[in-house]
């Protein structure tokens, strides 16, 4: 390809990027321009179009402030903090109103402090929302249900999704004119939307997949790979083993083989392992966190890994997972391990089966 060394740098960047957060948010840009054009489409004036975009960009992303809620101590503090209270359907309107007292002090010369909770409240309102169509897990029904919600519709970086909603937000912010804002968030929801029918079309060749090797699927999981909508990660689980596979959706259906490796068995796997530790414990907050998709890695060493994520999507080699040790005592925490970016010919790949 031409540009395939801009497309190299570019998907480094934003894997490095994606990683500094350890994968957990959806890019702030989209974030915030969803917010913002929501709140914009509600602005009963011309002259409000520039506040409504600053206030619902801003509080479209303030509920990942939680990232903040982490220890040094214990790792896994962070995964379960994060897309929790903050997220919630029932926290929003306190968080839009923390957000208005906040913003207050600097629009109270343009907008009443109704106008700022409400643009506050549209903004807040989408974070939640458009977490819950990735799939990383989403508490949106904190505290009634520790359900975490995914309904892997988009990636948490996707251009196509993101670069219109900037386009037509800035457009109404300059040209001072709503239509542009609606047209942003119309179409926010209109791709959102039409990821179920790639969700629905992975699925089928899912299982088609399994019938084809004689499997009987006992459980499933398929979302669309980095920063697209046509390459897809599709996983099932079967006689204790997962199987990982990719499948590319255009107008015809292509998979791409993948492996499959040993469903995590704590006695078989770690035999050493006393299950009153602390470190016991620490596996089946990690299990919870990654919906029981866990395995041991294939670096060797007690390393276990949530195989719902990696750099390809038929691949298995994680993204993250965590470390025990029989070093320990009782109370020490597990470790964490974040792979921070992947190897050129990992890149290679990757945009071989995009394009």
């Amino acid at each position: 390809m031409c540009c395939s060394g801009i497309d190299d740098l570019w998907v480094n960047r934003v894997y490095i990027t994606t990683a500094e957060f350890k994968g957990e948010i959806v890019d702030p840009v989209s974030q915030a321009f969803l917010g913002g054009s929501l709140s914009q489409s509600s602005a009963s004036n011309k002259s409000q179009q520039v506040s409504a975009l600053i206030i619902g960009a801003l509080a479209g992303m303030a509920p990942d402030l939680d990232v903040l809620i982490r220890s040094a101590a214990d790792p896994l503090l962070f995964l379960e903090f994060h897309r929790q209270f903050t997220h919630s359907l029932i926290f929003i309107p306190f968080g839009s109103f923390i957000c208005a007292l906040l913003f207050y002090p600097f629009f109270k010369s343009k907008l009443s402090f109704k106008q700022i909770y409400l643009f506050s409240f549209l903004g807040f309102a989408t974070h939640g929302l458009l977490d819950a169509c990735t799939s990383y897990g989403t508490q949106l029904y904190w505290p009634f249900s520790n359900e975490r919600v995914a309904w892997n519709t988009v990636s948490i970086i996707d251009p196509l999704f993101t670069f219109p909603l900037v386009i037509f937000s800035l457009l109404a912010a300059f040209r001072k004119k709503v239509v542009f804002a609606r047209i942003a968030f119309l179409y926010a929801v209109l791709f959102l939307s039409l990821g179920l029918v790639q969700k629905y079309r992975a699925e089928d060749s899912l299982k088609t997949l399994a019938l084809q090797r004689g499997h009987l699927i006992e459980r499933s999981n398929v979302k669309p790979s980095f920063a697209n909508r046509h390459v897809w990660k599709t996983m099932y689980e079967y006689d204790g083993r997962y199987y990982i596979d990719a499948v590319k959706l255009l107008w015809a259906k292509d998979i791409i083989s993948g492996v499959s490796v040993q469903k995590l068995n704590i006695e078989r796997d770690l035999p050493w392992l006393d299950i009153n530790t602390q470190q016991a414990r620490d596996i089946e907050r990690f299990r919870w966190f990654s919906n029981d998709y866990l395995a041991m890695s294939n670096e060797g060493g007690d390393y276990i890994i949530d195989v719902r994520y990696s750099f390809l999507p038929n691949r298995i080699e994680s993204m993250w997972g965590i470390l025990l040790s029989d070093n320990k005592d009782n109370t020490q925490h597990v470790g964490y391990k974040m792979k921070s970016r992947p190897d050129k010919e990992t890149v290679d790949r990757f945009l071989e089966m995009l394009f």
